[in-house]
C-alpha cells in the first residue's frame, strides 16, 4: 500500500497522539501524588473486575489491555505478589491459569477510581463543551 495521508488525516492522528499523552499523563501524575499505583494497574483491575467470578485467562486479559505477553506476565506477577490478583487452575485446561481480582484488588481498583474518576472530568470532560465529549466518542468508536 503505498497511499499517503492527506493533511487533515495527519492533524488528526496528531492531535489524537497529542491529547492521549497529555491526558494520560495527566492522570498518571495525579494517582502518583496520590501513592497510587499506575494507570496498567487499574486497567488491569477494571478488566478482571468485569470478568467476575469466572475470570480471565490470560490470553484474554492481553487481548482486552492490548499488551504485549511479557509485559503482561511481569504485571500479573507484580499484582499477584501485592495481593490484587489469583491465579487458579483453569477448570477446562489444567494446565491453563485464569486470573481473577482479589478482594483487596477490588478495593485498591476503588481507590484508585476516586482518583483516576476526577481527573478524567478534569483532563477531558472540562476542556470539551456540552455534546463533544459524545461526539468525541462516536469518532472514536469509528476507529477502534
Amino acid at each position: 500500500m503505498t497511499c499517503k495521508p492527506d493533511d487533515a488525516t495527519v492533524s488528526a492522528w496528531i492531535g489524537l497522539s497529542r491529547a492521549q499523552r497529555l491526558a494520560t499523563a495527566g492522570i498518571e501524575a495525579r494517582l502518583k501524588a496520590a501513592d497510587l499505583p499506575p494507570l496498567s494497574w487499574y486497567d488491569a483491575l477494571w478488566e478482571l473486575e468485569k470478568a467476575g467470578e469466572c475470570g480471565l485467562r490470560p490470553f484474554e486479559l492481553e487481548k482486552a489491555l492490548l499488551f504485549e505477553q511479557y509485559n503482561l506476565s511481569r504485571l500479573v506477577d507484580r499484582m499477584t505478589r501485592a495481593g490484587l490478583v489469583d491465579r487458579c487452575v483453569c477448570p477446562d485446561d489444567r494446565r491453563g491459569q485464569t486470573l481473577k481480582i482479589s478482594g483487596e484488588g477490588r478495593a485498591l481498583r476503588q481507590r484508585m477510581w476516586a482518583v483516576y474518576g476526577p481527573a478524567i472530568a478534569e483532563v477531558i470532560g472540562e476542556r470539551l463543551a456540552p455534546g463533544e465529549a459524545d461526539q468525541l466518542a462516536a469518532l472514536s468508536a469509528k476507529l477502534c
